[in-house]
């Protein structure tokens, strides 16, 4: 499973990357907003800055709602770097454009999908990334989880090639979750991912080597 960062900082990004685990990061308008980071130009050095940091896939959102303005600011932001992927509103006109870019041979990451027919019409369109939010799911007393294993189920029936990025992760245990059930990204904040590293008995037993080594060397 590959893990994103789904963040606009630059500081977590480079935390994450200096871990030698992370393959991408996603980012939305809330997010970048979080930073401070407004305005067209500065959002787009933002992006820059970015792929500067990481290796992999950064996803950059659209803010239009209509074909032509999503089209118009796609390409603009495909052709900042190779790495961009242009992410688009699961709307009627977000899946024609996600088309239009597919058949261009750029990028995409559908986002805002909670259900299994929202995932389908992604990835006819030929999505390079599916985003069902399994965290919001889970705000309003629905499985987020369950819609991960129908998406992976139905993919599977058909060969699909869209890759199930579970967004809207967070914490470790939907990360140890998304992993079990087949998800192929996941991409939560910085502490979900650090948060594996973590266990009471890893301490314990790091702390009576040491204390050991200590003995034996005093």
């Amino acid at each position: 499973m590959k893990f994103f960062i789904d963040t606009a900082n630059l500081d977590q990004i480079a935390e994450a990357q200096g871990l030698g685990v992370l393959d991408g990061v996603t980012t939305n308008p809330s997010l970048m907003a979080k930073e401070g980071i407004t305005g067209e130009q500065n959002i787009i050095n933002h992006y820059k800055a970015i792929c500067d940091i990481v290796d992999g896939h950064v996803s950059a959102e659209v803010i239009s709602t209509d074909f032509k303005g999503m089209v118009e600011e796609g390409e603009k932001l495909a052709a900042l770097n190779d790495q961009i992927v242009v992410k688009l509103p699961m709307i009627k006109d977000g899946v024609k454009a996600c088309k239009y870019f597919s058949d261009k041979g750029i990028k995409t990451n559908v986002t805002l999908v909670f259900s299994p027919g929202q995932a389908i019409l992604a990835a006819k369109a030929g999505a390079t990334y599916v985003s069902p939010f399994i965290g919001r799911l889970d705000d309003i007393s629905t499985d987020g989880l369950n819609l991960i294993s129908e998406i992976r189920h139905i993919y599977d029936n058909y060969g699909f090639e869209t890759e199930i990025l579970a967004a809207s992760v967070r914490h470790t245990m939907h990360v140890i979750d998304c992993a079990k059930i087949g998800a192929d990204v996941m991409t939560g904040p910085l502490s979900s991912i650090e948060g594996l590293l973590k266990h009471p008995l890893t301490d314990i037993g790091l702390e009576k080597f040491l204390a050991d080594y200590k003995k034996g060397n005093s």
